[in-house]
C-alpha cells in the first residue's frame, strides 16, 4: 500500500488510468510543470515583496491571497482534473503570501529570506540525489514513520492554533530557546523527508500510466511540500537570529 503524508498525493490519486491512446504522465513532464509552478511562485513573491515595501501595509491583500490559495489548493486536491488550471492559480496566490512574510522577516533580519531559499533548494537537491542514488528508499516502514510524524506535527499546530484563540500558548516550542530550536529542527527534517515520499509517488504515477493532467497535480503536491519546508526553515532561521538580539 502506498503512503504519503502530503494530502495532495494520497494513495488513491494514481489509481486512475489513462484511456487508450491518451497521453500519460511522465517524470520529465512533471519536472517541467514543477518548474513552471515554482516560477509563478517567485514572480508573485517578488511583486508582493516590492508592494509591501512601497505601501508599508498590504495585510488585506495578503489575507485575500491566503484565502484564494486555500480555495485553489482544495479545488486541486478534490478535483485533480482541474489541476492544469487550479495548480497555477495556487502557485500565484501562494507566492503573494510567501513574498509578504519573507519581506517582513527580511526587514527584521536582512538576508534571512535568501538564506531560507538557498537552504530549501539545497535540501531539495540533496534529498533528490539521495533518493535517485538509492541512499534513501521509500520503504513501507519509512513511509509509515514519516506519515505518523507529519500527523503528529499537524496535530501540535492545530492544538496550538485553537489554544491561541483563547490566549494560551504551548510553552517552549514557539520560542527561541533550545527546546524551540530543536522542535523547529525536527519539523524541518520531517518536512524534508516528505520530499522522498513525493518523489516516490511521482514515479508511481508514471509507472501506473496516469493521465497527462496528473503531471500538474503531482507538481502541485510537490510544491505544497516545498512551501512547507521553506516556511519551516524560515521560522528556524528567525529563531536563531533572534537569539543574537
Amino acid at each position: 500500500m502506498l503512503r504519503t503524508s502530503n494530502p495532495a498525493l494520497n494513495e488513491n490519486v494514481f489509481n486512475v488510468k489513462a484511456i487508450s491512446g491518451e497521453e500519460t504522465m511522465t517524470i520529465r513532464g512533471t519536472v517541467n510543470k514543477s518548474f513552471i509552478l515554482i516560477g509563478l511562485v517567485f514572480c508573485t513573491a517578488i511583486l508582493s515583496w516590492d508592494f509591501m515595501l512601497k505601501s508599508g501595509s498590504g495585510v488585506p491583500y495578503v489575507l485575500g491571497a491566503v484565502i484564494l490559495a486555500l480555495i485553489a489548493g482544495l479545488a486541486t486536491s478534490f478535483k485533480p482534473t482541474w489541476s492544469p488550471y487550479t495548480a497555477p492559480a495556487y502557485a500565484l496566490f501562494e507566492g503573494v503570501f510567501l513574498g509578504a512574510i519573507s519581506g517582513f522577516f527580511d526587514a527584521m533580519y536582512p538576508g534571512i529570506a535568501i538564506q531560507a531559499v538557498l537552504l530549501t533548494c539545497a535540501t531539495f537537491l540533496c534529498l533528490l540525489l539521495a533518493y535517485r542514488s538509492g541512499l534513501i528508499k521509500a520503504t513501507e516502514n519509512f513511509k509509515l514513520g514519516i506519515v505518523a510524524a507529519t500527523g503528529a506535527i499537524a496535530l501540535i499546530y492545530l492544538v496550538s492554533m485553537v489554544l491561541g484563540f483563547f490566549g494560551i500558548q504551548i510553552p517552549l516550542i514557539h520560542g527561541n530557546g533550545i527546546v524551540g530550536i530543536i522542535f523547529s529542527l525536527v519539523v524541518v527534517v520531517i518536512a524534508a523527508l516528505n520530499l522522498v515520499l513525493d518523489f516516490d509517488f511521482i514515479e508511481q504515477g508514471e509507472a501506473n500510466a496516469a493521465p497527462k493532467y496528473m503531471e500538474w497535480y503531482a507538481s502541485f503536491g510537490l510544491l505544497v511540500t516545498l512551501v512547507w519546508l521553506y516556511i519551516e526553515i524560515l521560522k528556524l532561521l528567525v529563531k536563531l537570529n533572534s537569539r543574537r538580539d
